[in-house]
């Protein structure tokens, strides 16, 4: 292994030890110290590979975003059905992600967008980048459907995407407020209603 190979993995180690402290508290909560102690690293070790509070959170982004896509290319392929089949094995990746005990392990995106999106104009890029191809793969997806008759052709597969997408982050939140499931099961009625024929 080479030095930038050996530099890079250690980069992704701490981000990834860090990851559960950051999704459970937010990234503003969570301090360099608390960083170091969750990834058992020396204090003088965080500047080595990071230059900034705001870099670690750019890498954690990058590396949650390439994560989280991976995962969406593995639920969208055919050894999972047809494209309906896939969708709603996305949708209910979603909403496992979000139940009860796996605090630390939710969504990045729904933990973090509204916090990190007004203090760094580089981390919000990564999310306004990483979403973007998220609703894109829906997309594509939805237009395999369309063409193979398991989702119904009523709307333009981005802009049904797109409203999929949004629909799923707000029912998220709504779950985080009221701490019930029904607005997953609301959303996964209403995503029915939209995709099946």
């Amino acid at each position: 292994m080479s030095v930038v190979e050996k530099h890079n993995a250690a980069k992704r180690r701490i981000v990834e030890a860090a990851r559960s402290i950051v999704g459970e508290r937010g990234f503003s909560a969570v301090g360099i110290s608390q960083i170091l102690d969750v990834a058992s690293i020396p204090k003088g070790s965080f500047y080595h590979y990071f230059d900034s509070k705001e870099a670690f959170g750019e890498e954690l982004l990058r590396i949650y975003m390439d994560d989280y896509l991976q995962k969406m290319d593995t639920l969208f392929s055919s050894d999972v059905g047809n494209a309906a089949d896939q969708l709603f094995a996305y949708f209910r990746f979603w909403q496992e992600t979000h139940v009860d005990g796996k605090t630390g392990d939710k969504c990045l995106i729904v933990k973090l967008a509204a916090e990190v999106s007004d203090l760094s104009e580089r981390m919000r890029r990564i999310l306004d980048s990483g979403t973007a191809k998220a609703i894109d793969r829906i997309a594509r997806t939805i237009a395999e459907g369309q063409q193979e008759g398991s989702v119904q052709r009523g709307m333009e597969a981005q802009a049904l995407a797109g409203a999929l997408y949004q629909l799923w982050l707000g029912a998220t939140l709504m779950v985080k407020i009221t701490h019930r499931s029904q607005p997953f099961e609301k959303t996964w009625q209403a995503s029915q209603r939209l995709l099946l024929p």
